[in-house]
């Protein structure tokens, strides 16, 4: 085998490893905790408000998220398809115009939806069209699921403010589409990152970006999460 395969064949294999779209290695086949709490918090939101939000791979918009004061729980799953079903196979393969998304449970007396807002994009580069760091496609994208003509102002009027500082040289890709539904992905993907720190893309990607957010808005910190 010539030297110059090998070396793509290499590249190949670093690209899959660092990709949320790589399946990982064990699906369990019975119920886990964290499906359990999911099917209890779904049931559940009494005193809660509901955000929905995707940018990029859900493990990493999960783990931002989680660490906000006010955030009470993150559940990830699937938004913004115009499939009846959607699956960790399905949507990674791109075939149902779903996006990796977290739904987002919320105390609006300790945080609110402007505040969820400035998460989103301070924790992602929102120029990128259809992708995030290593992922790309159409799943990978930017956007935000509105569940009202409130959300969806607040969303357009965060995003001209971004596009008029000059932080970016491209303009915000991120889209505005009007929620239609969401689907709780499996349950091995719930809290992945808290469950799999010695995972190599959480390792090399989704810490990384979750430590970025936190160095640069320690204010919105939970106890636990601060240094």
């Amino acid at each position: 085998m010539s030297i110059m395969l090998l070396n793509i064949l290499s590249t190949i294999l670093v690209i899959g490893f660092l990709s949320c779209g790589q399946k990982p290695h064990i699906t369990p086949a019975t119920p886990t905790p964290q499906a359990e709490r999911v099917k209890k918090l779904m049931a559940d939101t009494s005193g809660l408000k509901k955000a929905y939000f995707a940018s990029g791979c859900f493990w990493c918009v999960e783990a931002v998220f989680e660490s906000v004061i006010g955030v009470g729980e993150v559940v990830s799953g699937y938004a913004g398809g115009k499939a009846e079903d959607a699956t960790y196979e399905k949507v990674s393969a791109g075939v149902t115009d779903h996006a990796e998304t977290v739904l987002v449970y919320y105390n609006p007396g300790l945080v609110k939806y402007e505040t969820l807002l400035m998460v989103f994009f301070d924790s992602q580069d929102p120029t990128t069209v259809n992708g995030q760091g290593p992922d790309r496609g159409k799943q990978y994208r930017s956007a935000i699921f509105y569940t009202s003509e409130e959300e969806k102002k607040m969303a357009e009027a965060a995003i001209k403010k971004i596009n008029e500082s000059g932080i970016y040289s491209r303009p915000v890709a991120t889209t505005l589409e009007r929620y239609t539904g969401f689907y709780p992905a499996e349950d091995y993907h719930q809290d992945y990152e808290r469950f799999n720190p010695e995972q190599g893309y959480i390792r090399a990607v989704s810490i990384p970006r979750l430590k970025r957010f936190q160095n640069k808005h320690p204010e919105l910190l939970k106890d636990k999460d601060k240094k």
